[in-house]
């Protein structure tokens, strides 16, 4: 890999593998993934079904619902893609709170796809590693390799159940962990930074003024000031590309 002689303003060694879309609204952010979705399963020619890690929140529940719609209902082949989880509370499958109760309702009650949950109330982190490497291709390290995991951001820069100062950053050899996140109060299980890093591809959506300056502060850092201490900004790919989907609304600041 390259050598940094001043790292910290090193970030972009490998902006080359980051893209940047920005719809008008969140509602055409939500149709543009959707349709590149659709393209990627498709190119997909692979035995194995095309995995996909979901994330919760409000801004993917809008993708959700338009896939489990008129066109995206008919035309994905639903049975060749495998559905898993990137973060979940530690509550039960039918709480309100539950990030699978969201995406079951939204779409997987309404396709034919396999998916797993992440049995986050009884803090099962293992028995999904396990599920992980009985049903992805082990890349070169032995990591399990998704093709697409799809993560949102909070206002503090967290991603999945990545919380600032929490344990699971540290991470190194598992990669799925119960992340003690004292600011929230709770234990959340998470996917970590070497099994985000090892997909093919990661898509991060962020919609919404909220998300502006956190889009702002990792697309286009001030190199004069010290990176905040956000875990979006250590998801860098080792061999895939991100992209970032964003509405105009959280994109304001961007110079283009």
């Amino acid at each position: 890999s390259m050598v940094c002689p001043m790292a910290p303003h090193c970030q972009n060694v490998r902006s080359m593998n980051v893209q940047t879309h920005i719809q008008e609204s969140s509602e055409a952010t939500a149709k543009a993934v959707a349709e590149a979705l659709l393209q990627l399963v498709l190119d997909h020619h692979n035995k194995r079904p095309f995995s996909i890690a979901l994330s919760g929140g409000s801004t993917p529940k809008l993708l959700y619902q338009k896939l489990a719609q008129t066109p995206y209902l008919e035309t994905f082949p639903w049975e060749r893609i495998s559905f898993f989880f990137g973060d979940e509370r530690p509550v039960p499958p039918e709480h309100k709170d539950s990030n699978y109760r969201m995406a079951k309702d939204a779409l997987l009650s309404h396709i034919p796809s396999t998916h797993f949950r992440m049995e986050a109330e009884v803090g099962n982190a293992d028995g999904y590693e396990e599920i992980l490497r009985e049903n992805l291709p082990l890349n070169p390290h032995g990591i399990p390799q998704f093709n697409l995991i799809l993560l949102g951001i909070g206002a503090d820069g967290h991603t999945a159940s990545l919380f600032p100062k929490t344990q699971a950053l540290q991470e190194q050899e598992r990669c799925v962990v119960m992340n003690e996140v004292p600011q929230q109060n709770t234990t959340r299980m998470t996917l970590t930074y070497p099994v985000i890093q090892a997909a093919q591809h990661i898509w991060i959506v962020a919609t919404g003024a909220s998300k502006q300056p956190i889009v702002q502060g990792v697309l286009q850092p001030d190199p004069l000031q010290e990176p905040p201490a956000w875990p979006v900004l250590k998801v860098k790919p080792t061999e895939g590309e991100l992209t970032w989907w964003l509405d105009q609304n959280a994109a304001a600041t961007l110079a283009t």
